[in-house]
């Protein structure tokens, strides 16, 4: 009665909302993202391009971009939104623009992020907002803060601003009743983000999680982190919001820790990373009184161990609490087989103009050549279902 087994190699359910064309484009996609040598030249040629100003946009936006990004507007990702939906897989809109340091920028920043809890509201298809702090704040107001360091009067201000624009997003999105969750970044500007996600916390998840704070799990103080947040908030009388990741920023972490002469804070192997990312997720289950949990993960063993734990706890696998997210254009046979057995799936889909969104999408095209058999992984799927689909034609 407890046993729960996904079929995560069923292709026919993971591409569904992919046609014989959109399938071969991926198959192209992570041809050439599997062969490193291939995809550094491929990245490196763009990074020129797009600094030299070569007519290159429509390129990128009918191949990578449209893959791995719903559009350039929110209006432009409907389709998107919509053929998800169809297959029981909602929608994050996250809205990527990076690399701006200006104050109108992190403003005009904000704006959208509100629309996208606008576009959220009493809509199935969208149960979710996001943003990353870095799109609101200067980065090395961040680094400061986290450092100690006294501000001046102009940083002060911009902290201001900063700590005004997080408070009208959190509170847009309690009025909403729409759940947003705050992205993790790196380990030396993470500590002011925890401390506003607490603080915004404390202040709109009186009832139930609307803010969501990130957990890099691959962090060897995470798991710890983790649990001291539970604490806190059965303490203090309010809701956590826990998303879980294994984490984005391994090569910067180790790079920063040898320049600087500190231990490194990730874990020493995968193995590390998997079991605090695994017994992250346990705890969260076994405290869903107090915790709404996602589990954002492209690894078919913690997706399966959470579906597991949501049967052996007899908990709905429609329970508004915990719920699976992947990033669209990766790892479909995880998100469409957990939709079709009844659970909560969303995806993350990133948007904004191709030039603006050009950042994610080569940490993507890095991203899949070193993780693993991450790549590889994606074109047996891919290249599994295309031969089903040749042979029942």
């Amino acid at each position: 009665m407890n046993e729960l087994n996904i079929p995560f190699n069923d292709t026919e359910v993971a591409f569904q909302y992919k046609n014989d064309r959109q399938l071969k484009k991926a198959n192209f996609i992570f041809s050439l993202v599997n062969n490193p040598v291939i995809s550094s030249l491929a990245t490196r040629l763009v990074k020129f391009s797009f600094a030299a100003h070569l007519p290159v946009k429509g390129i990128i936006r009918s191949t990578v971009f449209d893959h791995f990004c719903g559009g350039e507007t929110i209006e432009q990702s409907e389709e998107v939104i919509q053929s998800l939906y169809k297959y029981q897989v909602g929608t994050i809109l996250d809205y990527s623009v990076e690399g701006e340091e200006s104050e109108s920028a992190f403003e005009a920043t904000a704006h959208e992020i509100i629309r996208t809890i606008e576009k959220a509201k009493n809509n199935p298809a969208v149960p979710f907002s996001v943003f990353k702090t870095t799109g609101l704040a200067a980065f090395n107001l961040l680094e400061k803060i986290q450092a100690g360091e006294k501000l001046s009067g102009a940083e002060s201000t911009a902290w201001d601003n900063v700590l005004n624009r997080v408070n009208r997003i959190c509170q847009k999105a309690f009025e909403n009743n729409v759940p947003v969750l705050i992205d993790a970044e790196d380990s030396w500007i993470q500590n002011p983000i925890d401390n506003l996600a607490y603080d915004m916390m404390r202040k709109y998840n009186r009832e139930k999680a609307i803010v969501f704070n990130t957990y890099q799990m691959y962090r060897a103080d995470m798991l710890g982190n983790l649990k001291k947040a539970f604490a806190d908030a059965e303490q203090g009388g309010y809701f956590i919001g826990m998303k879980l990741v294994r984490g984005a920023y391994m090569e910067k972490e180790a790079a920063r820790a040898a320049e600087r002469g500190y231990s490194n804070p990730i874990h020493p192997n995968k193995a590390s990373t998997d079991k605090a990312f695994d017994d992250g997720l346990t705890f969260c289950v076994e405290n869903i009184h107090r915790i709404s949990v996602m589990c954002g993960s492209h690894n078919e063993n913690s997706n399966q161990l959470l579906a597991s734990l949501l049967v052996q706890k007899q908990l709905s696998r429609r329970d508004e609490r915990v719920w699976f997210a992947q990033l669209l254009g990766m790892s479909d046979n995880i998100s469409f087989n957990l939709g079709k057995e009844g659970f909560n799936v969303v995806k993350y889909v990133p948007y904004g103009p191709v030039e603006s969104v050009m950042p994610y999408l080569l940490r993507r095209a890095e991203e899949n050549t070193s993780v693993a058999g991450q790549s590889s992984r994606e074109l047996v799927l891919i290249r599994k279902e295309l031969k089903r689909r040749r042979n029942r034609k």
